[in-house]
Order: structure tokens, then sequence, then C-alpha cells
């Protein structure tokens, strides 16, 4: 009998996939990794006619789970003004056993979601069993889902946020105190932000470091996912070098991830200071943190099988809460 096609929009996805199912789900992916049971094409990107968007696609092949996925994300820099979304984004979830299509399901809410359930099992595996204090930087969609991550795995006590537009931070500050039940508090500066903090997450579109290293306080994990191109960096060259880095795929990192290309380019280190993948760490085939005072640091690009092992957690709780809507 043929499967049915389900479609999963934001608000399905965000019901189906609470964030502890969703670290979950990473942990599927990057064991799948670990144990080569994945095939992961590099992401591919096309310019609009129009010269101010930009069309990413990011297909994969898991084994382990018998299923491809493809997403397909949009990028306009001028759409806020047409009050349009900024992202757009839908991922296909298939049968790879017989190729049928078993899932539609918006991609902005899975990659949110997503994004932050890796940054959560980094910080589980790498970050300070004691850590109480959060800072979080950017105030979007994606922050959200940083803090509600690390949340997850620690007992986060206070958390702050800094954002280049203040009255973003604010909204943030207002919206996770009544979200997590926790103090969130604006910062004023990114040195007032890392004072105190144990955990900090980089979730902004900048293209140069967002923070001086002379603030980073020792024994700190840091979870970089807001670039993903050669040429922008959110973290400062001298924080990279003095930190144990752990990627997400060593490859995606040398084809995407500017917080290291560039300084490795600049000669300030070569490729093996970055040669650790979190399925590794996962998997306890190399060590995480090796002391309490060390700088740990997760660089993601972000990786398909991401998305496929949070579009098939989405689709199984989707079927049981009886969300979506059945595609002819």
């Amino acid at each position: 009998m043929k499967k049915t096609t389900l479609y999963l929009s934001a608000a399905d996805v965000r019901k189906a996939l609470p964030m502890s199912a969703a670290i979950a789900a990473m942990r599927d992916a990057f064991r799948a990794v670990a144990t080569k049971q994945v095939i992961l094409p590099p992401r591919s990107s096309f310019p609009a006619d129009n010269g101010t968007g930009v069309a990413l696609v990011m297909p994969c092949h898991c084994t382990a789970q018998t299923l491809f996925s493809l997403k397909f994300i949009t990028v306009f820099d001028e759409n806020p003004e047409r009050n349009l979304p900024l992202i757009q984004s839908l991922l296909i979830l298939t049968d790879s056993a017989t190729g049928e299509h078993l899932a539609l399901i918006d991609g902005v809410s899975l990659t949110a979601l997503r994004t932050g359930a890796a940054s959560g099992l980094a910080t589980d595996l790498l970050a300070r069993p004691d850590v109480r204090v959060a800072t979080i930087f950017g105030a979007g969609v994606q922050a959200r889902t940083q803090l509600e991550a690390v949340c997850c795995v620690r007992s986060i006590e206070q958390a702050f946020v800094f954002d280049a537009f203040p009255d973003a931070a604010d909204r943030f500050a207002v919206e996770m105190t009544e979200e997590l039940g926790l103090p969130v508090q604006r910062a004023d500066s990114p040195a007032a932000a890392l004072k105190d903090a144990d955990v900090v997450c980089a979730a902004t579109s900048s293209i140069k470091p967002i923070f001086d290293d002379a603030d980073v306080p020792d024994g700190v994990h840091i979870n970089g996912v807001g670039t993903f191109r050669p040429g922008t960096a959110e973290i400062p060259p001298a924080t990279v070098c003095r930190a144990r880095v752990i990627v997400d795929q060593v490859e995606s990192a040398l084809e995407e991830a500017g917080d290291l290309i560039d300084p490795m380019r600049d000669g300030l280190f070569d490729q093996s200071h970055f040669e650790t993948e979190l399925g590794d760490v996962l998997l306890g085939k190399t060590t995480g943190r090796r002391d309490q005072n060390e700088i740990t640091l997760f660089k993601s690009v972000g990786v398909a099988i991401q998305d496929l092992t949070a579009a098939k957690r989405a689709l199984d709780n989707a079927k049981d809460l009886g969300l979506g809507l059945p595609l002819p």
C-alpha cells in the first residue's frame, strides 16, 4: 500500500518536536556521521537573478534510517522591506527503499530546532557540569532555540542577551523569561554579556567577531552557529586559537566555517586544530573537554543529516499526535 505524504506546518513541527526530542534526534545524526552511515554532499548555492537573494540546496542519504532528505532554502535580503520572510525553506523526507515521499515539512522551524538541539548536545558533551549562566549573542529565531536547548541540558539560573538592536534584545529577554521561567537580561555590551558566562551561544549574521577575546572567561563553552561562509566570523581568531575546537563535520567546516578557515589561511593554526567531530566525542572515540579551565568551541555550519533525523523524529511524533495534513 502506498504511503501517505504528510505536510507538517511550522506549528506542527513545534508541537511534534519538543527540544528534548530534537536533542535525541541530534544524537542519531552525529552517531550516523561518526559511523559513516550517511552520504552528505556539499551544500549547493545558487544566486538569484536580481542579485539580492540566494537559494541553498542540502541533500542527504542516511543508510542507518533508510531515508533521503532534501532541504531547499531561499534567503532574500530585501524581503523584510516587502513584509516577506528573510528565509523560507521546505524539506522533503523520502523512503530510500521505495522512493515514496513521506513528508513535506516547514524547513524554517525545523532548522531552528535542529540547530538549537545540536548546540544543546554539544553543551551536554563539552560544557562543565556546574554551569549556571548562559549568554546569547543574537535575538532572532535561532537565538531562542539556542537558549532553550542549553536550558534542556544544564541547570541554567541566569541568562544574558546581547544584540546590535537593543529593542530586539529587550523583546527576547521578556519573551524568554516568560517561556523558560528564568531571568533573562539584556546586556549593554558584549563585555558585560560575557562577564559571568559559563556557556555562550553565538547566533548572529555578523561578518566580523562580535566580542573581544580578552573578555572570554576561562572554562567557558561556546557554540558558534551563525556564520557558514568564508569571509564571515562571529568568534575572534584569538579565541579560536586557544580553544578546544569541535566541529559538526570536518569536510563541511573546511568548505564553510569562516571562523576557522580564515585564521587557518592566515597561518594561525593548521587543519589539525579542528579535526575532532562532535560524533567522535559522542561515541567516546576522543575526549571533549580536557580540564575545567579549558575553553571549548563547537563550530557548526549545519549539515543535512541534522535535518533528516529531526524530520524523521517530527514525522513519527506527528503521526502519534494526529498532526499534519495528508497530501493527495
